[in-house]
Order: structure tokens, then sequence, then C-alpha cells
């Protein structure tokens, strides 16, 4: 669509949005969501938004989803009228999050180690659109999503997942299945089936949004995904408490929100799951390790300087001592070494 044909459709009256679908992935989600997609009619009552963990790296992904829907496709613009019928897909390096009517994009703190990331367009689904949002959590590593959807059931709309055993990465669905009341588990194109029912169902008593009640902790959660200094560690304190831990990615500390799965949120914003903050802390032991093991080869480096000049002038007593120290330190490396394998076996 040119810029032309969007200020066209800007001025063409468009019927109100009343139902929405937002469709979480990560690894394997080009072909679920082609599969998922292809079951939908062009004119399908209701707008679709896509989170999939694309990163910062420029992504081909609506491209790619349009060749299998004849749904319009496309990278969500910031503060973009949303339109039934069409398929709003995050961005790399943006938040897509949802607000009655409209987009937003922000470059806001990591949540599970991505922006995008699935779980904050899913809070913001769940807040804008109560009861006419449906969830849909597909193949994926992790849990991101997980939490997102027990905002959806929440504010009493629904959540379906991909049959894990047809998803080439199962843990983001089993995790929902373990955690979540899904509505509906089944595989991706058997999802799309079901979408297209619902949302025709529904179509005719379908009632105009209107405002959510706040519902915590997802509210407060998603307060700070727009802005991370909205209430900042006095808003945490009201929804969890101090886990005595520290932010992987800035040090700040860590605030437990929940226990069904626990997660956790820094004053900045940053937020975790158990299962990805698990992953994060055996990447900060493994990069101290290597630093260890760094500063011990640093340290062989100047012994052997240290034991070549007392070899030329004759000092054998002090040639023996560095080189003594020296077989020490290989010894301290290499058990480092082991412990670090042991961390991250292959």
């Amino acid at each position: 669509m040119t810029q032309a044909d969007r200020r066209i459709d800007a001025l063409e009256p468009q019927p109100p949005v009343r139902q929405i679908i937002v469709i979480g992935t990560s690894t394997g989600g080009i072909p679920a969501l082609r599969e998922l997609l292809a079951q939908l009619p062009g004119d399908l009552p209701a707008a679709i938004f896509v989170t999939m963990h694309i990163g910062d790296h420029a992504s081909l992904l609506p491209n790619f989803l349009a060749k299998a829907t004849p749904l319009e496709v496309r990278f969500a613009l910031p503060e973009e009228k949303v339109c039934n019928g069409r398929v709003y897909v995050a961005p790399p390096d943006r938040h897509l999050l949802i607000e009655q009517g409209k987009v937003r994009l922000v470059r806001s703190a990591k949540e599970n180690h991505s922006r995008p990331a699935i779980d904050p367009m899913f809070r913001s689904a769940a807040i804008s659109y109560g009861n006419r949002a449906i969830g849909v959590l597909l193949t994926g590593e992790l849990d991101d999503g997980v939490i997102g959807l027990q905002a959806i059931k929440a504010y009493g709309g629904l959540a379906l997942v991909q049959d894990p055993r047809t998803a080439p990465a199962p843990s983001m669905p089993e995790n929902a299945l373990r955690y979540v009341k899904v509505d509906a588990s089944l595989p991706a194109d058997e999802l799309g089936k079901v979408l297209a029912q619902t949302v025709e169902q529904r179509r005719t008593d379908a009632p105009v949004v209107g405002e959510s009640k706040r519902i915590e902790p997802f509210a407060t959660e998603n307060d700070l995904a727009y802005d991370s200094s909205a209430g900042g560690a006095q808003a945490l304190n009201s929804i969890g408490q101090v886990s005595g831990m520290s932010c992987p990615e800035c040090g700040g500390g860590l605030w437990e929100l929940g226990l069904s799965p626990p997660r956790f949120r820094c004053h900045t914003g940053h937020s975790y799951t158990s299962s990805t903050l698990l992953q994060s802390q055996d990447q900060s032991v493994e990069e101290a390790l290597w630093v260890a093991v760094r500063a011990l080869h640093e340290k062989q480096l100047l012994l052997g300087r240290l034991a070549q000049s007392s070899k030329e002038a004759g000092r054998n007593s002090a040639l023996e001592e560095y080189e003594l120290a020296d077989q020490e330190l290989e010894s301290h490396k290499e058990a480092l070494k082991a412990l670090i394998t042991k961390l991250r076996p292959q």
C-alpha cells in the first residue's frame, strides 16, 4: 500500500474494530503463522497483531506472510489506526502495544530478553479489548507469552495454543498449557479455522469495547512497558516484593511479581520469567568465568616474562617458583573451563 493509498484509506469510513487477535511466536514461527493465516478470510471482522522474536535485525516477515493469506499484512506504524481484515506485524526492535483503535510502538526495556516481545502485546490487548481479545501462542522456546495469555484470560478473553506435538519448538505451548486454562490446543492450521469460526460467531454480538478495569499485576506491568518511569520502584512495591537478585541486563534490583510461573521485573523495565532469568544467570556466570580464565592467562604471561629474566640472570630458585606458579595457574584454568562445560553442556 502506497502513502497515497493510506491517505485515501484514512478518509474512508471504517467499521469499528470490536475484536482483535494477537499472535505470538518465536522459533519455527513462520511456517506456523502461514498455516494459520491461510485459513482466515480476507474480510475477517477483526484486526490481527503478530509478534515474532525478530530482534533488531532487518526482516521480511510481512512479505513471507502475505503470500499465504488474502489479508493485508504489513509492519505496524506508530499511532496507526486499527482496521478489520489487516495483519499488523511488530517491527524490529519495537514492542507492539495496542490501544483501542490504534497501535503504539515503543522501544522500552526488553522483556524475556526480547524486543519485540510477546507479553507486552498480549497485556495491552487484554487491557484495551477485554473479552474481545483472542490470544494465540504458537511454537517457540522458553515461555514468553505465557504471562500475557494469563492477562487475556483474566480480562475475559480467549486463549488458544498450538498443539506442542506439532510445534518445532514446543516449550512456549507446553508452558502455556501448564500455567493457563486455554480454550483450545490444536495444530496451527486448525487454530486458523477455529479463529475464523469464532470471530464470525461473535460478529453480531460484539459490543463496542469500553474502558477496562485494572487487574493487577498485569495493568501496572503494562504501564511500565509503555513508560518505564511510570511509578518505577513504587509501582513495583505495590504488586510484588524485592527478590534480593539483580537484573542481568542493567544490574538494578529485581522484584518478584508472581508465583505461577514466577516472574521478575526491574525498576527500569526489564522483565523475565523464571526460565529466562535462569538462562540469563547462566550467561552471567559463564561470562564471569571467562573473565577469570582471561585474568589467569594474563598472569601466566607475566610469570613467563619473569621466569625468562630469572633464567637469563641465573636465579634458579626464582625460576622454579615461577614455573610452579605457572603450573598451578594452568590447573586453575583447566578447572574453570571444565566448569564452563558443565554449565553449558553441548
